[in-house]
């Protein structure tokens, strides 16, 4: 049949089947061809993926950059399946940061060698090429999450929100609980990573308390050594030579016979606290005489001593320039270590803002109440009995107004969730506004290193970091208020007396590392320089990749000192790595709310947290 097929003359068969072969032939090359490069295609997309996740998961876990780039390379090509690793290539585009939200970009080519369309381009006359295609992989790094609530806990956070029924303080509470119920639902899917929201606690008002648990803890300043622990004492004043302190190698210890038990013991803030005690009646003794109806009996108290106060917490800023950056404290660096706050007994007198122990001294000069007020022998000597125990912010812990910091806590399980919500809870609004001391604190929250170390790494890559500061006003320092007659020149807190200072430094703390003129003992001069170091801090905490939101609660543009703390605040923000404003620019995160429009301004907030915590 095919021989008379061929030899079939009556029509044009043949020819035809001649024309016919060079598209038949072509269709199904490009068939094969189209169908292997399909498969190859897919193959080398899938392995691009595979390496995408795999690398981006070395990334996070610290690898290097050309290990990071290695690992990609032998993991695409381990994965392409039947493509021939020396058909394909390879570009790895790292993330160009160590924070989270970088992304890490993977892109393949893979240069297909057909297997028939070479044959089908020399029938039809054209030229054989080899077919190229190429595609890109990104992926954003796992995004944990930590935040430092930074909450102003000042006495005007008690008024009543504008534009709401509620105090400041309570629209605060439930706003901050909104946004934590918001980031912890998104939480719970993440089974794969290890808290992946963390949130921590920073409540402020004129200082920040650590917590009283904290005094042991290595990062104190135990042994006396910082050059501001003792700024409020002289030590070296002796009355009794029995009972005296003496210098050795920088700490002070107790000397002499008078001590009893006690002698050669250090003295710092801490002790001082301990040592201060009470009288109080334990108990009577009854004596008789006679007997019969002459029986004459007396009884007679008997008298004890107990605990007059113990340390609330709350810490002083550190010296400049450690007051406005993260350096992990070292006894090696005595300056870095965190000083416990003690209030000095102020001069006998109802006009001095702190007097509650008898100071036991004379003098009428400005240097003798100075003397008094720096007398430590007073505290050694018990208050009479009557005297009710410190509590609160009373005595010593004078300006120590907040509950504790809480550390970052993992919100994902609702333990976690439970413990930062109580916290928020338990704030109480009272006393001054210290914004830049709250924000350094919410700093040192997220930082892995001391004072507290639940951060993570700060070099860990897909890690976000993030600072939200809220304050009602203007940063405040007081002055005295009363009669000053140790010339304090302000009341006691986080900056100590702005009147005096070690002999080492030239100013008092709160002016230290700014350019305010530190003669200026006003009120505004000490808003003006503690807006100084507050403009630092932020700089230096987003050079360390801190994002930085700021609120600003009922703050209005025509009053002057408003003003300046919403331009302080909007400063400080740091820009939004997803939203644009108006001009096309990145979105400033800083808000200015009222107490009606503080729940929707957190759900903002909430809306940027989640987008740093996509992975796709």
């Amino acid at each position: 049949m095919i021989r008379r097929f061929l030899n079939d003359k009556r029509g044009n068969y043949a020819l035809m089947t001649v024309v016919a072969v060079v598209p038949i032939m072509g269709a199904l090359a490009l068939g094969v061809d189209y169908a292997e490069m399909s498969k190859q295609r897919q193959e080398t997309l899938n392995a691009l993926d595979a390496a995408g996740i795999a690398t981006a998961r070395v990334i996070v876990e610290g690898a290097s950059d050309d290990a990071a780039k290695a690992y990609a390379k032998s993991f695409f090509e381990i994965n392409l399946g039947s493509v021939q690793p020396a058909n394909t290539t390879l570009t790895v585009l790292l993330p160009q940061n160590n924070i989270g939200g970088g992304t890490l970009v993977l892109t393949a080519g893979l240069k297909y060698k057909p297997y028939f369309l070479g044959t089908f381009a020399k029938l039809t006359g054209r030229t054989p090429n080899d077919v190229d295609f190429s595609a890109t992989s990104e992926v954003r790094l796992k995004n944990t999450l930590e935040v430092a609530l930074v909450l102003d806990n000042s006495g005007s956070m008690d008024t009543i929100g504008t534009g709401s029924t509620k105090k400041r303080i309570d629209v605060l509470k439930d706003a901050s609980k909104q946004l934590i119920d918001i980031m912890a639902k998104g939480s719970e899917v993440m089974k794969q990573i290890s808290k992946p929201v963390q949130f921590g606690l920073v409540p402020f008002s004129a200082s920040v308390n650590v917590g009283p648990d904290k005094a042991t803890a290595s990062w104190m300043d135990g042994y006396g050594i910082s050059p501001i622990h003792h700024e409020n004492f002289d030590w070296s004043t002796v009355t009794d030579v029995n009972k005296k302190m003496e210098n050795i190698g920088g700490v002070w210890y107790k000397k002499g016979s008078g001590w009893g038990t006690q002698a050669d013991q250090k003295v710092t803030r801490f002790t001082l606290y301990d040592d201060m005690q009470r009288t109080i009646q334990t108990g009577s003794t009854t004596t008789c005489t006679g007997s019969g109806k002459k029986k004459v009996c007396t009884t007679t108290p008997v008298y004890g001593v107990t605990s007059y106060a113990s340390w609330a917490g709350c810490v002083e800023a550190r010296p400049s320039p450690y007051n406005i950056n993260d350096a992990t404290p070292a006894t090696n660096a005595p300056a870095t270590l965190f000083v416990p706050m003690f209030a000095p007994d102020e001069v006998d007198s109802g006009s001095a803002p702190n007097n509650y122990w008898a100071d036991g001294m004379t003098g009428t000069t400005p240097a003798a109440y100075l003397a008094r007020q720096k007398n430590w022998q007073k505290y050694y000597t018990p208050a009479p009995n009557g005297t009710a125990a410190a509590t609160g912010d009373d005595g010593p812990n004078q300006g120590c107004t907040t509950t504790p910091i809480t550390p970052l806590t993992d919100v994902s399980p609702i333990a976690g969730r439970d413990a930062i919500k109580a916290s928020i809870d338990a704030m109480s609004p009272t006393g001054n506004t210290n914004v830049p001391e709250g924000m350094a604190w919410g700093w040192r929250v997220l930082s892995h290193a001391e004072p507290f170390t639940e951060g993570r790494l700060e070099n860990d890559r897909g890690n976000d970091k993030v600072v939200i500061v809220l304050t009602d006003g203007a940063n405040t320092y007081s002055t005295p208020g009363g009669s000053d007659y140790a010339v304090n020149k302000s009341t006691y807190a986080a900056y100590g007396y702005a009147g005096h200072w070690p002999a080492q430094y030239t100013s008092s703390r709160v002016f230290q590392g700014t350019t305010v003129t530190a003669t200026d003992y006003s009120s505004a001069n000490y808003t003006k320089a503690m807006d100084a170091q507050f403009a630092q801090l932020c700089d230096n905490a987003k050079a360390a990749n801190i994002l930085v939101i700021t609120v600003s609660l009922d703050l209005k543009t025509t009053v002057t000192a408003e003003k300046k703390a919403i331009q302080a605040l909007s400063a400080c923000a740091s820009d939004s790595r997803f939203q644009k404003g108006a001009d096309g620019k990145p979105k400033r995160l800083y808000y200015n709310a009222t107490g009606g429009t503080l729940e929707a301004t957190f759900s903002d907030i909430a809306a940027e947290l989640s987008n740093l915590r996509i992975v796709g």
